[in-house]
């Protein structure tokens, strides 16, 4: 296939979608423990300025191409029968992503947001990752991957091609001008 094909465009244009709902679901999860479980009060969770930590859309594109497969297109039964094996990968794959995005932070920011309360944890690593957020990250990508996932390609379907270019580049557009200014102009 060459990226001309228009099936593959759509693939891609969907996953970039699929990528910017998790991001926005991430950052929202992020500023709910914040605000009501925490009550720290509110900050903006992200690196970037708008509503939206790609972090959770990376992680769970990570989980679609790693994990997904696993129970895409299987009958409930089967599926139900994947659940430890589910959370377990998603646990590994986002605690490997956020150690990873640790240290990157830190290479082109000076810290990373969550190294001030991840040393509060009885088990964490260099306050980069802990036991509690991953075994989150694991329920967390457990229900992304049984119930949203599905809610998503369901959407994804329905749009017609020329609505989900026109969603797709707004979108890529507003990430494109966050990016240039946080890493540029901030």
């Amino acid at each position: 296939m060459n990226l001309n094909d228009t099936s593959l465009m759509k693939k891609i244009r969907e996953l970039f979608l699929y990528f910017i709902l998790y991001s926005m679901i991430g950052w929202i999860y992020e500023v709910v423990l914040e605000v009501f479980i925490y009550k720290w009060g509110f900050s903006n969770r992200g690196v970037l300025f708008g509503p939206y930590c790609p972090v959770y859309g990376f992680g769970v594109l990570a989980f679609f191409f790693t994990i997904y497969p696993l129970i895409k297109d299987k009958s409930w039964k089967k599926k139900l029968l994947y659940i430890p094996v589910v959370f377990l990968g998603c646990m590994l794959v986002a605690t490997a992503i956020e150690l990873v995005t640790s240290y990157i932070c830190e290479l082109f920011m000076g810290s990373w947001p969550w190294q001030t309360y991840a040393r509060d944890y009885v088990y964490h690593f260099q306050g980069r990752i802990a036991l509690s957020p991953s075994i989150r990250f694991g329920l967390g990508g457990t229900f992304f991957l049984y119930v949203l996932q599905p809610l998503f390609e369901k959407l994804t379907k329905n749009m017609s091609s020329k609505v989900l270019n026109i969603v797709t580049n707004i979108l890529a557009v507003i990430i494109g001008v966050d990016v240039i200014y946080t890493f540029l102009i901030k």
